[in-house]
């Protein structure tokens, strides 16, 4: 079933987004992306979510803002709406004091950033086998304020 894998795309690079949809293509047919841009895009768009959201989060840890992912992270973490929500952090870097900041604000994994198109590809089709035929995910029907 096409695009029936919903993920939010948090990353300040437009051409990013454009890349996750042309290879997602063929490598994750099932994925859908609503890319923002910005900590509070994101913040926006969890705090207005209603009815099905997304099924994971890809968020980029520099967001080239005075707040980063890592921010957003905590925000997520602490919302109803998001603190179940499996989030994969994307870095330019692996550096380990930053990878052990992102799994103790709570990242559900971390990996980097592919740098061309067939390994971006190959990514996503990873990113499939692993989120989408292997684990099992929290089935939220809807969001709810008062889902505790």
């Amino acid at each position: 079933m096409p695009h029936s894998f919903p993920i939010l795309l948090v990353d300040d690079d437009p051409l990013i987004a454009d890349i996750l949809v042309r290879a997602s293509s063929s490598s994750f047919p099932e994925a859908s992306f609503t890319h923002v841009s910005s900590f509070d895009e994101a913040k926006r768009y969890i705090e207005e979510l209603e009815g099905k959201g997304p099924k994971i989060v890809l968020l980029d840890i520099d967001l080239q803002d005075k707040v980063d992912g890592l921010d957003f992270l905590a925000l997520l973490r602490a919302h109803p709406k998001g603190r179940s929500l499996p989030v994969v952090m994307l870095s330019a870097s692996k550096t380990p004091g930053l990878v052990e900041r992102a799994y103790s604000f709570g990242a559900s994994s971390f990996t980097t950033k592919p740098f061309s198109f067939a390994d971006w590809k190959k990514y996503l089709s990873n990113l499939r086998t692993y989120w989408h035929e292997t684990v099992t995910l929290l089935d939220v029907r809807h969001y709810k304020e008062d889902a505790r």
